[in-house]
């Protein structure tokens, strides 16, 4: 059985961590306060997210806003995993995710090489962000998790910080061109938790009880 510690990890870690990409350093102010002023921007647990080292900030998944929010929220420049979709959404968005160093992944099939990325950037002392839901959301409410998250946290051994958004479904809801209304936006961290794969991290079951207890966390935080 798999067993959630305290966030604690024996990972690998090499060289220090990469400066933010320049995207990051010069848009990240100006779009705080523009989210605080009129989307009235709120994050709760910030204490939760590791001052240094490492970890893996799993949330639900809505839509486009629910990278911008974690962006926003976490002080550190996260390594997102995307779907294809989302990497090639428009021509000038690969260039965007390879810039601020995102992770495409197919979701038809296993992807290790996505799993591998993903590895490396946390070796390396990364941030790395996932929505295990997989695909949008598109009923507003969370739903079950793909077992990436499992096994990338039991692969890793890094802390995985649960993370809870609120208010994108909404301010995005049968709007056009993806601009969204005002609607106050949250993020809501949790206890970062380790798990520790006792020797069975190449178990689906394994995988499985990781998956649903990041789940059952990042439930808890919604409620």
């Amino acid at each position: 059985m798999t067993r959630p510690n305290a966030a604690r990890h024996s990972a690998p870690v090499t060289g220090a961590p990469a400066r933010a990409p320049l995207v990051h350093r010069a848009l990240r102010r100006p779009a705080l306060r523009v989210l605080e002023r009129f989307f009235d921007f709120r994050v709760e647990g910030a204490e939760h997210l590791p001052a240094t080292g490492p970890y893996i900030v799993a949330a639900n998944h809505h839509n486009y806003l629910d990278g911008v929010v974690l962006t926003l929220a976490v002080p550190r420049p996260i390594a997102f995993i995307v779907m294809p979709r989302v990497y090639r959404a428009t021509p000038l968005h690969p260039l965007l995710h390879r810039h601020v160093g995102s992770i495409p992944i197919s979701l038809k099939r296993p992807d290790v090489g996505a799993l591998r990325r993903a590895l490396e950037r946390l070796r390396q002392g990364h941030l790395v962000g996932i929505f295990p839901e997989g695909p949008f959301s598109t009923r507003g409410r969370l739903e079950p998790g793909l077992p990436g998250v499992g096994l990338l946290a039991l692969c890793s051994g890094v802390p995985v910080v649960p993370a809870g958004i609120r208010g994108t479904y909404e301010a995005l809801r049968d709007r056009w061109g993806y601009v969204p209304r005002r609607h106050p936006l949250s993020v809501r961290f949790g206890a970062p938790r380790c798990f520790s794969p006792d020797g069975l991290r190449g178990r689906r079951s394994n995988r499985l009880a990781v998956t649903q207890r990041i789940m059952d966390e990042i439930a808890a935080l919604l409620t």
